[in-house]
């Protein structure tokens, strides 16, 4: 079986390289001797870092054979089908399915959130992926959304796969102290920030809730997940804090995976900082830039309210200093919520490999 994955991979973004690595993961635990290839924006690197084959994601004609060649086609996994960011995107990843549909594949919509969709956004959706296999995806708004675009086909609510990323467990202690985690820099606080629709009301809260932590003894360090750009936005809130939160070079998946697993605590805008979080027992404070990130909340039936979500009352920093003081006054029972929830969470993320057999 030949299994040809279409995401944002090779773009140097830790969440979506963290998700191909899991989808790699369990296509092979669960279909020994299966062939992938993935679509990238630097298929080198995707390849060595995989190895499975990888194809320029632009180049047209190889993207066409490689869809000939292939016996399953995957959309996912991330918030590939919203036009949130552009009707391009959407266009693109979309008008790959349905080129998949044509060739008669098995096509799934796999792992994903779905959405924001506009009227145009929805009506592309509702075209170019009729006829598709099936589709798992991340949390019920998605499947209820998906499933009213494409009636018939089976819709099923599963959870993201970086549930299920582990660590290396050898070198640990030296790799975080060659990036100065070590034992000095206890007790630790992780931030991972991007940019968003809102910087200057995200900048200040999460700079409030940044002071607030270093008062209470806490070393902070901003974490990027995708340079350079996660940098400029971590340094636009370090400039905001009376405090001196440090800023931690990029680094691969494994040591940021790491970096969090040994925190005390994270402040999380990237989706998939908190991902790792939940899945290591590491407490959060959320940024809600996007529905994805409130319907992870929701999954994780999570105590502590969201850091800021659109429509909060803008620049209280003191709503976000008390929301901070009570992440790290709750760690040990938000820490003790998040390891009670994880075996459904990986469950559910198993349950994506699972349905997939159902139709190969």
């Amino acid at each position: 079986m030949r299994v040809l994955l279409s995401g944002y991979y090779g773009f140097g973004n830790l969440g979506d390289e963290a998700l191909l690595a899991e989808i790699v993961r369990g296509l092979r635990g669960r279909f020994p001797g299966v062939e992938i290839a993935a679509l990238s924006a630097d298929p080198p690197a995707t390849a060595r870092a995989y190895a499975i084959a990888a194809v320029p994601r632009w180049d047209l004609g190889a993207v066409r054979r490689e869809i000939a060649a292939a016996d399953v086609f995957l959309s996912g996994g991330g918030g590939l089908l919203q036009n949130a960011t552009s009707l391009k995107s959407l266009l693109y990843y979309a008008g790959l399915v349905r080129q998949a549909v044509r060739t008669q594949k098995v096509v799934g919509v796999f792992a994903q959130s779905i959405g924001p969709l506009d009227f145009w956004g929805k009506g592309i959706v509702r075209e170019f992926c009729k006829g598709i296999t099936f589709a798992t995806v991340r949390d019920e708004a998605s499947r209820a959304l998906l499933s009213s675009l494409v009636p018939g086909v089976p819709v099923e609510r599963t959870a993201d796969p970086v549930f299920l990323y582990d660590v290396p467990a050898s070198g640990a202690e030296e790799a975080l102290t060659r990036q100065g985690l070590g034992s000095a820099a206890q007790p630790l606080v992780i931030a991972c920030v991007r940019k968003t629709s809102a910087p200057s009301e995200v900048t200040l809260r999460v700079a409030a809730a940044v002071d607030a932590l270093a008062a209470q003894g806490a070393h902070v360090a901003f974490l990027p997940f995708q340079s350079p750009e996660d940098a400029e936005a971590a340094t636009d809130v370090i400039r905001k804090c009376r405090s001196t939160p440090t800023l931690l070079p990029g680094g691969d998946l494994d040591s940021v995976a790491r970096a969090i697993a040994s925190a005390q605590a994270l402040i999380g805008v990237r989706l998939h900082s908190l991902i790792l979080a939940a899945r290591f027992g590491v407490p959060f404070a959320a940024v809600v830039y996007d529905p994805k990130v409130c319907a992870l909340l929701r999954l994780l039936e999570y105590p502590l309210p969201a850091l800021w979500e659109r429509g909060a009352r803008k620049g209280d920093g003191e709503v976000a200093a008390r929301l901070a003081a009570r992440l790290w006054s709750e760690r040990d029972a938000l820490a003790a919520h998040l390891r009670a929830r994880l075996p459904e969470t990986q469950r559910a993320a198993r349950e994506n490999f699972e349905i997939l057999s159902r139709y190969v």
